[in-house]
């Protein structure tokens, strides 16, 4: 009989971890991110929505409940940061999305880059690329933009994924002139490789663990960041700064334990670099 009640209370709290891991695949964060580089870019500096790994398959959060979210906050750029579906029925929802982003006007447009489990449906990219660029997302693949900003230059570097072996950085920074730059790219693993200059990386793919506990021991395969324990929020190495957001969908399993979805708000300021 004991062990009757040994199983039965096993099961109850093991049913309760996974509906509260469940639940935290609704209720995203919104982090707000201040960091300065060394000279300004704009009288208010540069807000930023950084969205990654929004994972269609495996995404709980509406596009209505996205843009509630972020409604009515000032954005000057949304940076997409790669792993946004991995099979081609979720196309049309991603693209819904899309749209939905398009409707927040950004005053310096929209990026992006791909990430691992884009490249699951590579055939399928050119035609996912076409249809971004419709909607006004300018998708970097080793390669970037400039964008003045008075008598500034903003640097848009994308670096395609680095965990597939597709990320080229020096091509991306083939012809590269002075300017504040920010790298986009998927796989934050990249930084510990690169020698080229930038002043903020932002990237996604660990998604903070997603099941988080006791410690995210599956990610140690994915690089070293991980076996560092440096898999989520800003991070700085060579004195250059990086972010990794957790992410805002799931893979696997639609559960957190331990790490909720993200939606984050950067801003670039001037003045002195520091840490924050």
């Amino acid at each position: 009989m004991i062990y009757s009640w040994i199983l039965l209370a096993l099961a109850g709290a093991l049913l309760a971890i996974w509906a509260i891991a469940r639940w935290n695949t609704f209720r995203p964060l919104v982090k707000r991110i201040d960091i300065k580089v060394s000279h300004p870019l704009d009288s208010q500096g540069l807000r930023i929505l950084h969205l990654s790994d929004l994972h269609m398959e495996k995404l709980s959060i509406t596009p209505e409940a996205l843009l509630e979210q972020v409604k009515g906050e000032p954005i000057d750029l949304i940076a997409l940061t790669g792993d946004y579906l991995d099979t081609q029925p979720m196309i049309g929802r991603f693209l819904h999305y899309m749209d939905m982003l398009k409707e927040l006007k950004p005053r310096y447009g929209m990026y992006a880059v791909f990430g691992n489990h884009d490249y699951v449906i590579a055939d399928q990219l050119p035609h996912l690329q076409k249809e971004m660029e419709k909607r006004g997302c300018v998708v970097l693949k080793n390669e970037h933009v400039r964008i003045p900003m008075g008598d500034h230059t903003l640097n848009i570097i994308g670096i395609d994924d680095h965990y597939t072996g597709r990320s080229d950085a020096d091509q991306a920074f083939e012809g590269l002139e002075d300017g504040i730059n920010l790298v986009l790219t998927h796989d934050p693993e990249i930084v510990l490789e690169m020698d080229h200059h930038f002043d903020y990386l932002l990237s996604g793919h660990f998604h903070g663990g997603q099941i988080h506990w006791p410690k995210p021991y599956h990610l140690k395969k994915m690089g070293k960041l991980p076996t560092k324990n440096i898999i989520s929020g800003l991070h700085y190495h060579e004195d250059r700064a990086f972010y990794i957001s957790d992410g805002l969908g799931q893979t696997a399993f639609n559960m957190r334990l331990r790490s909720r979805p993200e939606i984050t708000f950067h801003s670039i300021g001037g003045g002195p670099s520091v840490k924050v």
